[in-house]
């Protein structure tokens, strides 16, 4: 390393500690992180969010929002990071004919800045001041990736192989295993193979309901479709001579952990310090019991990559970061009739109890809540045998109009976990159902962002201490 290597090293990190303290003691910046695996709601919660802060006659429960003077969208800090598509997703879910926008795929960014009036004896003396909320959003395939951070090649192919052959592809891929000899010499189509039956295995899991199917980029790859770092897949312990299949498999899932996970980790993960974390808890239960515990693991390794707990004034000024407050959020509230909603709340606490616990230790601040960011079906009661049931009402994907009660959720959350943590097939006492349901059409008078479920109360635990 040359002296020019080493100035310029010092020189970023006083510019770094420099922004620090200038957010700190001048413009503080809120760096929120959402996080939740594939088809929780990201994208459809950070439009929504955005919309209902810049307009927020819907936000009764963000008590702090009558000190917000004004609120505008500025380009975020990141030049290399996308933005993120606020306007083309606002449209895509409140225009004439309404539809759920596109999943996320890859990392982007929104920079919300407030206009706040301090209250208290010396509010009017210090006159308003500005606060910055980034909002990363990035694709959930890619948080699995984070729990393979502490695991070797080998824990993490003992742990694929032994849950495969109960899920959709994987018999495929153990026949093709099996005629593979992975202490021969590297053969590219050999290697290539594998990793697309296995890529197939990961994709019809998902389909299935099942939460992990990591690698993530594997379902997901981008620009890194077809290069060496996505071409392995996991082989059974045994000898791994110098230059041969089993070899090259683990070096390119060291790589993988390298070179794509640890970057992002490093540059976007590791910087948060809200979260909030969103889970299709209902999507899980509708799948059964299998898809609910893969859920609760998939979600504690996730989480275990966390920062939780509070940085300190003079840490956050050297730039540390600590995850100080984590929500966890179950989404689609409603598709549930009201009536049901504390209860899915505590079944998504249940699940989530470790990863809770172990934030809750650390010094940080928790919450557990039943959201829907779009509010897109009405409440109803509907009539059965000779009872009335608590049901819900909206447009389908395929434009009907139809009634949906799902179920009766258990007061008891072990009522779920138990069996699905004891490895039942099937739920014996009910059954759940859920419909896919499009947005409802919509119109937004003045000052109003799109109809929710209890986004306000999220926005008051995430950032409302700040504002």
């Amino acid at each position: 390393m040359g002296i020019s290597d080493i100035a310029d090293g010092l020189s970023r990190g006083i510019e770094g500690i420099g922004a620090s303290v200038s957010e700190a003691l001048f413009e503080p910046v809120i760096r929120l992180g959402v996080t939740g695996l594939s088809r929780a709601g990201k994208t459809v919660f950070i439009t929504s969010l955005v919309a209902n802060l810049l307009d927020r006659g819907r936000m009764p429960g963000l008590t702090r929002g009558g000190d917000i003077t004004a609120a505008f969208l500025q380009p975020q800090p990141d030049d290399t990071v996308a933005r993120f598509a606020y306007e083309d997703h606002l449209a895509a879910l409140t225009g004439p004919t309404p539809h759920w926008p596109e999943g996320t795929r890859t990392v982007s960014e929104l920079r919300l800045s407030f206009r706040v009036q301090p209250s208290g004896l010396l509010g009017g003396l210090r006159g308003p001041r500005t606060i910055h909320l980034d909002i990363v959003d990035y694709p959930g395939e890619w948080l699995l990736d984070l729990g393979l951070m502490d695991k070797s090649y080998a824990q993490w192919s003992e742990g694929v192989l032994g849950r495969m052959s109960a899920r959709p592809g994987g018999a495929d891929y153990l026949a093709l295993l099996a005629e593979t000899d992975a202490s021969a010499k590297l053969d590219e189509p050999t290697a290539k193979r594998l990793a697309e039956v296995f890529t197939t295995h990961l994709n019809a899991a998902r389909e299935a309901g099942y939460s992990d199917c990591s690698p993530g980029r594997f379902l997901l790859p981008g620009d890194l479709a077809g290069s060496p770092v996505l071409t392995f897949a996991p082989l059974p312990k045994g000898e791994a001579p110098r230059g041969s299949l089993a070899r090259e498999m683990e070096r390119r899932y060291d790589a993988y952990k390298a070179q794509v996970v640890k970057p992002f980790f490093r540059d976007h993960f590791a910087r948060i310090d809200r979260q909030i974390v969103l889970v299709d808890v209902l999507g899980a239960i509708h799948a059964g019991p299998a898809a609910l515990e893969d859920l609760r693991q998939s979600m504690a390794g996730i989480l275990q990559a966390f920062r939780p707990g509070t940085a300190g004034f003079l840490a956050s000024l050297l730039g540390a970061r600590r995850v100080e407050k984590i929500l966890f959020a179950a989404t689609k509230a409603d598709h549930l009739h009201h009536m049901q909603h504390a209860r899915l709340t505590a079944i998504t606490g249940a699940l989530l109890r470790e990863a809770k616990d172990r934030a809750d230790f650390a010094g940080a601040e928790t919450l557990a809540l039943s959201i829907a960011a779009l509010r897109a079906t009405t409440e109803e009661m509907v009539s059965h045998d000779g009872g009335e049931l608590p049901a819900v009402r909206g447009r389908l994907m395929d434009g009907r109009n139809a009634a949906l009660y799902p179920g009766d959720l258990p007061s008891d959350p072990a009522q779920l976990l138990a069996p699905a943590r004891g490895g039942a097939q099937h739920w014996l006492d009910a059954d759940f159902d859920i419909m896919a349901f499009a947005p409802a059409p919509i119109t937004l008078r003045p000052g109003e962002g799109p109809p929710h479920i209890r986004l306000d109360k999220a926005a008051e635990f995430l950032i409302g201490d700040k504002l």
